[in-house]
């Protein structure tokens, strides 16, 4: 009896996923937004993380096209993200996990 429990609690802590993925990422898969690119664009365009963030962040608040680093024709396809109700602090370590779950960095094999 204790084992179905235990596995029936794993079950639930497993399927209810990280706060990225419940706050973010699930809504990127629904609209079958690539996150992977996104962060790539944000990397070419602001190339630390510290200036991602603060990037992100302020789109998140405040989104507007004209503000995107997505060109108009992702526009047609996806639809406009609504300003976030998350608070700052909160959004602060969401955009942080979602850096740190795409960061580039993890993937380069360098030669020492």
């Amino acid at each position: 009896m204790g084992r179905v429990i235990t596995i029936i609690l794993l079950g639930v802590i497993l399927g209810q996923g990280s706060p990225l993925d419940q706050a973010c990422l699930s809504c990127h898969r629904s609209y079958q937004v690539p996150s992977e690119l996104i962060y790539r664009r944000y990397l070419l365009q602001y190339s630390t993380p510290q200036a991602i963030e603060q990037m992100m962040i302020a789109y998140l608040q405040h989104p507007h096209q004209s503000t995107s680093i997505m060109p108009p024709q992702f526009f047609l396809k996806f639809p406009m993200k609504e300003a976030t109700a998350l608070d700052t602090l909160t959004l602060q370590h969401m955009v942080r996990a979602y850096i740190e779950k795409f960061d580039i960095k993890k993937r380069l094999i360098l030669k020492q």
